[in-house]
């Protein structure tokens, strides 16, 4: 599986078999835990979770941007496989990763976008569950999923954009549609903030494709950041 390219100066001589594409059945979750750009990074980092946007939802206001967004809330959308990564799973995630208890502006607040009865049923059954160890009220709100708007290019994959080499060496620099779907950019946009730690990265870093030069790079972002966590 995968897509070959034929890269710059650096690659030239060979190509490179990057997994852009996993052809498995896949559902949609979709989380806003405030600042978008970090929330895609941490989901990105997960076994199972094959491609992720950021973008606007829970609104009304048609074809919202960053600077105007109306009442929309920024999120993250998620395909993952279930057959490797439950929604249980990424609800734990959510959780853990950001104060729901927080008051915010509704630009990023703390939400569940439920896509189906059972989504909505754990979402419920998690939030008692917050609840009951919380110390405060959990604000987090639970709505069915609605209308999804992708944020700005510059927006996707925000950690991934900021590495000029591996744009270039994957092939999708100037290419946004491929990069919202690429696997391996999801991968990699954790990947270089410590996300999913030096044990995993090197344990599936043959199967997205990275060798070289390449792999060197990622790894040595890895071990320099693990465990420094979230940022926006």
């Amino acid at each position: 599986m995968g897509i070959n390219f034929s890269n710059n100066s650096f690659h030239k001589s060979k190509k490179m078999n990057f997994l852009h594409h996993l052809d498995v059945p896949t559902k949609k979750a979709t989380f806003g835990m405030g600042c978008f750009w970090g929330v895609e990074s941490l989901f990105g980092s997960l076994i199972g979770v094959i491609s992720t946007r950021v973008g606007f939802t829970g609104g009304d206001k048609e074809a919202p941007v960053y600077k105007n967004l109306g009442n929309h809330i920024e999120a993250v959308e998620i395909d993952f496989d279930p057959s490797v990564v439950s929604y249980e799973n990424l609800l734990n995630v959510f959780w853990t990763n950001h104060n729901p208890t927080a008051r915010m502006s509704r630009q990023y607040i703390s939400a569940i976008f439920y896509h189906d009865n059972e989504q909505k049923e754990l979402a419920e059954k998690s939030i008692k569950e917050q609840q009951e160890k919380a110390k405060m009220n959990i604000l987090t709100i639970i709505e069915p999923a609605k209308m999804f708007y992708n944020a700005e290019d510059y927006h996707q994959k925000y950690r991934l954009q900021q590495h000029t080499y591996l744009m270039d060496a994957l092939g999708l620099r100037g290419k946004p549609e491929a990069l919202l779907k690429s696997h391996v950019a999801a991968r990699l946009n954790g990947y270089v903030v410590g996300l999913g730690g030096i044990q995993q990265f090197e344990a599936e870093a043959d199967k997205l494709g990275l060798s070289g030069k390449i792999l060197d790079y990622v790894k040595n972002l890895v071990i320099k950041y693990e465990g420094h966590g979230l940022s926006c």
